[in-house]
């Protein structure tokens, strides 16, 4: 009696298992083309900031790209939301950008967390801040669409 129950219980596992498996197939790697295309739009990003070269810059970003960051006061504790735009972007590395940034300072670790189709995340490690990117696959080539970006303490 307990046999046949245990393999009734087994049974229904089983069947939930494979009605999931078909729900949420296994995710597969990011193509070699894909990784390649994610990485050189977020070094376009960060190397075009620290070079001050625009249009590299220009060529990271969706011409709707929103990057945004949550400050909060610690005197009152309240937050505050603040975005540029990508001519905000633009122009700011058109403007010098990163350049006073020591080339020894200059962090570009770049980490694709995230790949499925024709969207992607990645992280950025740059000198005194880490970036959060939302990319997507646009008229063939990858590109930065969000940002979401956080400074790193400041040491004493």
């Amino acid at each position: 009696m307990k046999t046949l129950a245990w393999l009734r219980r087994a049974g229904a596992m089983l069947v939930m298992i494979a009605a999931v498996a078909r729900i949420a197939p296994a995710q597969s790697a990011p193509s070699a083309a894909d990784s390649a295309g994610i990485r050189e739009a977020a070094l376009n990003y960060i190397e075009g900031w620290y070079d001050g070269d625009a249009q590299r810059m220009e060529k990271a970003l969706h011409p709707e790209l929103a990057k945004r960051i949550v400050t909060t006061d610690p005197a009152r504790g309240r937050s505050t939301f603040s975005s540029m735009s990508a001519l905000t972007l633009i122009n700011g590395t058109r403007n010098g950008g990163g350049k006073a940034t020591p080339v020894a300072n200059r962090r570009k670790d770049v980490r694709i967390l995230d790949v499925f189709e024709g969207a992607a995340t990645a992280r950025v490690d740059a000198s005194d801040w880490v970036d959060y990117l939302q990319l997507a696959r646009w008229n063939g080539r990858w590109v930065i669409v969000n940002v979401l970006w956080e400074l790193r303490p400041q040491r004493p």
